[in-house]
């Protein structure tokens, strides 16, 4: 069911991620675990198509980042999925404009889409056990899984979608934000969705 055709962390490009970010994945995970065990116990268990956003924005590859970040403007998003002939190639972010177009002083109206987003991309399918996409969010140091069904883009499932689903993560990463301050990366997410 999982489909792994990622190289590289997006976040810290394969160095080591904090001891805090490490330890929020796998607060995260032990959440979702829990709620899994008590869906499995009620007959039913968590899956990525229980929280995924099914309207996902894409843009051709082959497009500028000027014309990216316009459409992530527009429709106030963090990202968009780089798509060939229909076909999800990489995934754009925020942090890909900031650190492979802004940091590098690259212009946005003649940079190409392809040439910065994140590539290749680590997919699920909307069957696929919440628990075992947080693992894989954790593995590979990412927040947003693209949800692909027969090779077809179908949803898109992040670290928000999750965080946002159950009150009781919410209070646990409450009470994790209030001892330790949150990485970086996730400081966005946990100040809007939790304090």
């Amino acid at each position: 069911m999982l489909k792994r055709f990622f190289a590289s962390c997006p976040i810290c490009d394969g160095g080591f991620c904090t001891p805090i970010y490490i330890r929020v994945f796998e607060t995260i995970e032990k959440l979702v675990v829990c709620l899994s065990e008590k869906k499995k116990e009620e007959g039913a268990t968590l899956k990525v198509e229980d929280v995924m956003v099914k309207e996902v924005m894409t843009i051709d590859e082959n497009a500028t980042v000027k014309e990216a970040a316009d459409v992530m403007n527009k429709f106030e998003i963090g990202c968009l999925i780089g798509v060939r002939k229909g076909k999800a190639m990489g995934i754009l972010t925020e942090r890909d404009l900031l650190k492979r177009v802004i940091a590098e002083s690259k212009d946005a109206a003649k940079t190409k889409v392809k040439d910065v987003m994140s590539s290749p991309l680590v997919v699920v399918e909307p069957g696929m056990d919440l628990e075992e996409a947080v693992r894989l969010m954790f593995q590979m140091k990412i927040k947003k899984l693209p949800v692909v069904d027969n090779k077809r883009l179908v949803g898109l499932v992040t670290l928000t979608d999750i965080a946002r689903f159950q009150p009781q993560m919410i209070r646990i990463l409450k009470q994790l934000a209030m001892r330790q301050a949150p990485p970086k990366s996730m400081k966005k997410v946990i100040d809007y969705y939790v304090v």
